[in-house]
């Protein structure tokens, strides 16, 4: 499985954006997928994650509540909404998918995409 995920780009403080994960090579529909990311001088974070199905989700306390992940099998794609962004949502974020299991741990991810810049103004 190839990951791209895009989408990222420069938006003010308060602001909304979609990123994108794209999936080729094979259907992921029985694959959990989640959205991490790494802000400079920092380590790769959970950020959120849904099962294959769509039907289980999980995030990161840091962004329960303005950020939605969703996913269309048919268009084997996965979607991370961001609203009300902050400044230190700033960050590569990346998509990776897993053979196996539902986790936001991020040991046992098996794919991962190139990410995309998300940058936010103050």
């Amino acid at each position: 499985v190839q990951l791209q995920a895009c989408g990222g780009g420069l938006v003010q403080a308060g602001g909304s954006l979609k990123v994108s994960c794209a999936a080729s090579g094979r259907t992921f529909s029985s694959n959990a997928v989640a959205w991490f990311r790494q802000a400079p001088g920092k380590e790769r974070e959970f950020v959120a994650v849904i099962s294959g199905s769509g039907g289980s989700t999980l995030y990161a306390d840091s962004v329960k509540g303005r950020f939605t992940i969703s996913r269309d099998n048919a268009k084997n794609t996965v979607y991370l909404q961001m609203n009300s962004l902050k400044p230190e949502d700033t960050a590569v974020y990346y998509c990776a998918a897993r053979k196996y299991g539902f986790s936001r741990i991020i040991t046992g991810y098996d794919y991962w995409g190139h990410g995309t810049q998300v940058t936010v103004s103050s």
